[in-house]
């Protein structure tokens, strides 16, 4: 998948979980600037796996810190 894809159904899924728009970036943390909770990671990840069809385990998804470490990690499993 084309990095410009990646990141434009990255963006796709963070709204699902209600993020405004001019709220994402890349440097965007999940915790900090966009107040990630339990119930948003749950939502991130069932778009996330379902959108790109792959499976995140616990371990990778507390890997994912900004916006950004998850955009790579996408990189990676395309």
């Amino acid at each position: 998948m084309e990095d410009k894809s990646i990141r434009r159904n990255l963006y796709r899924v963070l709204r699902k979980t209600g993020v405004q728009k001019k709220d994402i970036n890349l440097n965007a943390s999940f915790d900090e600037d966009l107040k990630f909770d339990n119930v948003d990671w749950k939502i991130f990840t069932y778009y996330l796996e379902g959108i790109f069809n792959i499976s995140v385990n616990d371990q990778e998804l507390g890997n994912f810190v900004n916006v950004k470490d998850t955009l790579h990690y996408l990189g990676r499993t395309a």
